[in-house]
């Protein structure tokens, strides 16, 4: 069985999501909750459910797309998310103030919403379409996601003093320019 699908996508998104606007928001709920276990849960519940219908669009468009052009528009949407990593997100707090559930079902709503169009989603679609796997890219993808929030949510604020953001950026934006360059030179049969 091959990993490499699992490992790339863990490693990409436990990355790419530190300093994400999802992880301000488990800091968010952390503190405004103080109750990490349902926090948790909610992540994995949201995280579940998004990344696998994000890993099963990119599969499915990866089937209808392929060929040199489409591996050419794929790396070039890695090398358009490693841009994209270098902008700042901005707390969310409204996400959470609005849901009136518990703990667990605030969490699982506000994540699964705010995970919509958000720079991990789209990894985990272009990273299905990549290595043509929905369950290795999607389970690869949210052990990620949690490698990310769940530090962050015991640690609440602490997280954002330990690493400069900044850095984690410049070092995510890397990973990301770096699959984006060796889709590309794959699609040219360079490697």
């Amino acid at each position: 069985m091959n990993l490499e699908p699992f490992f790339t996508s863990t490693a990409v998104v436990a990355i790419g999501e530190i300093g994400d606007k999802t992880q301000l928001l488990a800091i968010v709920l952390a503190a405004k909750f103080r109750k990490p276990w349902p926090i948790i849960a909610g992540v994995l519940g949201a995280t579940i459910l998004n990344h696998t219908l994000a890993a099963t669009v990119g599969y499915l468009v990866s089937d209808w797309l392929s060929g040199r052009w489409f591996r050419v528009a794929v790396g070039a949407a890695f090398i358009a998310m490693a841009a994209w990593a270098l902008i700042p997100d901005k707390e969310d707090e409204s996400a959470a103030d609005r849901t009136h559930g518990g703990v667990f079902l605030t969490t699982l709503v506000s994540f699964f919403f705010v995970e919509i169009g958000d720079k991990t989603q789209i990894a985990t679609s272009l990273l299905a379409a990549r290595y043509h796997q929905i369950a290795m890219v999607a389970a690869g993808t949210t052990i990620g996601m949690l490698i990310a929030d769940v530090p962050a949510i015991f640690l609440g604020e602490a997280v954002t003093r330990i690493v400069p953001l900044n850095v984690v950026r410049m070092v995510a934006a890397a990973i990301f320019g770096l699959i984006g360059v060796w889709v590309l030179l794959a699609a040219f049969g360079v490697v």
